[in-house]
C-alpha cells in the first residue's frame, strides 16, 4: 500500500470518527474564512469546520493526485486541546483518528 493509499484510508477513518461524534455536519465557512493567516483558521472557523473543509479536503486532494505530502503533520495535539471539555470517549476517538493521519503524513 502506498503512502497515498494509506492516507486515503486514514482520512476515511477520520471522517467516520467525526460522523460518529456528530462533528461532520457543519456549515461550510464563507470563502473569506479560508484566507485566514492563523493556525487552524482559529479566527474564522470552528475546529470541526477546519477539519472538514481544510484538513480533510486538502489532504484528500493531495492523496488523490499523488502529490508530495507535507514534511510533517501535528494536528492531533490541537484537536485534543480543542476537545478538552468533550467526553473522554469523544476526545479519544477523534484525537486517535487525527493522530493516525499525522503519523502517515509525517512518515511518508
Amino acid at each position: 500500500m502506498t503512502a497515498h493509499d494509506a492516507l486515503m484510508e486514514a482520512l476515511e477513518n477520520l471522517v467516520a470518527a467525526l460522523r460518529s461524534v456528530d462533528m461532520w455536519r457543519v456549515e461550510e465557512p464563507p470563502a473569506a474564512a479560508f484566507t485566514s493567516q492563523q493556525p487552524f483558521c482559529v479566527d474564522t472557523m470552528a475546529m470541526p469546520q477546519w477539519l472538514r473543509y481544510v484538513f480533510v479536503a486538502r489532504l484528500e486532494t493531495m492523496a488523490q493526485a499523488e502529490s508530495p505530502l507535507p514534511a510533517s503533520c501535528e494536528v492531533a495535539p490541537a484537536v485534543e486541546t480543542w476537545l478538552k471539555d468533550a467526553s473522554p470517549s469523544v476526545r479519544r476517538v477523534v484525537t486517535e483518528a487525527v493522530a493516525e493521519v499525522d503519523r502517515i503524513v509525517t512518515e511518508a
